[in-house]
């Protein structure tokens, strides 16, 4: 007979199930994109191919727009980064942008929750138009000029 003593010395996990969600693909990004304001639309259409732009899809920074047009931008809940996202879930240094004509790499910087590009883990990884990009609870869409096939 299992008495309630007995039941709190088992161990268990909880595994939340509602955070689990599809793999971005080009349907996904069609539907965020209709969903975008007239002048989203607009600012992502004027993108030249050097430049891009991080739009927030979900989570506190849902419908924040980051403007990259520089070589680097950091990432990170610490006052002075370049992308300042203020929520436990991110780290003080979490990762980073860095452009090379036209050609963007995101990099984790050994952050503690991890960075996620398209629902997977990445350490470092080349960045297309409509990729779906993950810090904490931050979700965000990546927009460029130069429309990858």
């Amino acid at each position: 007979m299992n008495t309630r003593k007995d039941s709190q010395a088992d161990l268990t996990s909880t595994i939340h199930l509602s955070q689990l969600r599809p793999v971005p693909n080009g349907a996904h990004l069609q539907a965020v994109v209709e969903k975008l304001s007239p002048e989203d639309k607009e600012i992502i259409a004027q993108l030249s191919p050097e430049k891009a732009m991080l739009i927030g899809v979900s989570g506190p920074g849902k419908g924040f727009r980051f403007l990259l047009d520089g070589t680097f931008a950091s990432i990170g809940r610490e006052v002075g980064t370049d992308i300042s996202l203020d929520d436990v879930t991110v780290s003080r240094k979490h990762a980073s942008i860095s452009s090379n004509n036209g050609e963007f790499i995101l990099t984790d910087s050994k952050s503690l929750n991890g960075t996620y590009v398209n629902a997977q883990s990445v350490e470092s990884t080349q960045l297309v138009h409509g990729d779906e990009i993950q810090i904490g609870k931050f979700r965000f869409i990546f927009f460029t000029g130069k429309v990858n096939s």
